[in-house]
């Protein structure tokens, strides 16, 4: 009765030891010996103890950072610059058969092309078009990753450290051109300015009615000073026939 309930307990623990769980984001490649035998989907499982192990591979899409790292760009101006690629296990087979830690290849994949692409970029470009760069490092790494099961989704530049030259020397060159565009604006402005000016003068000019409303408007804002002191040496009528004789004679 005894020995019935020792190997009874025996047989349970064995059976528990070998009980394994695969979460749902999860496949488990199942090892016999050290040898693949197959892929084990999400759910309870059950391997032989000792004689069998699994290896579990998270499907979901991994972010990896891509370390700062040190770069001259192709018009030789040295920075650093870092970011990050995401990548998604398509095969878990291929990642574990195939490579040794693939997150870590991965990563270091990704370091590399990031800097030969923007040794090859003048800084400007890097600057302007890192979505641009980004998906040329994607189609490098991902096309390199295949053989492994891995499909890269995506890669962007995260930050991009420049000396401290070279950020006064871009603020310089922002602050003058900030200053050009305020020059042409204004510029613009008094072009405008000066032909309306000319347009109103035009009609002021065939309409004595007009002048005479301008002049007055004038008389109003000077007087609106209170030290301001009007003078008018002649009568207004006395210009309006003097003007009147003038075109007569004309």
């Amino acid at each position: 009765m005894i020995i019935g309930w020792v190997i009874g307990a025996i047989v349970a623990v064995f059976l528990l030891l070998g009980i394994r769980i695969v979460n749902q984001y999860e496949r488990a490649v199942k090892f016999r010996l050290g040898k693949y035998v197959k892929m084990l989907q999400p759910g309870l499982r059950w391997i032989i103890p000792i004689i069998e192990r699994i290896e579990k591979v998270d499907i979901r899409v991994i972010a990896a950072d891509i370390p700062a790292q040190e770069v001259i760009t192709k018009d030789n101006v040295p920075m650093k610059v870092n970011g990050v690629v995401f990548f998604k296990v398509v095969s878990s087979e291929k990642a574990i058969l195939e490579v040794e830690d693939y997150a870590f290849a991965i990563s270091q994949l990704a370091q590399s092309a990031l800097r030969d692409m923007t040794g090859k970029s003048e800084l400007d470009n890097v600057l302007a078009k890192r979505e641009e760069i980004g998906n040329q490092v994607q189609k490098i790494v991902d096309l390199e990753t295949e053989p492994w099961g891995i499909k890269i989704t995506d890669v962007k530049i995260k930050d991009i450290e420049l000396p401290e030259n070279m950020k006064r020397a871009m603020a310089h060159q922002a602050e003058a051109e900030r200053d050009r565009r305020a020059r042409v604006i204004n510029a613009e402005a008094e072009k405008q300015a000066s032909q309306k000016l000319l347009e109103a003068g035009k009609i002021m000019e065939k309409s004595p009615s007009a002048m005479k409303l301008r002049f007055y408007q004038t008389l109003n804002d000077i007087s609106e000073e209170k030290n301001s002191t009007i003078v008018l040496p002649f009568p207004e009528e006395l210009i309006d026939f003097l003007n009147l004789k003038s075109k007569r004679r004309k």
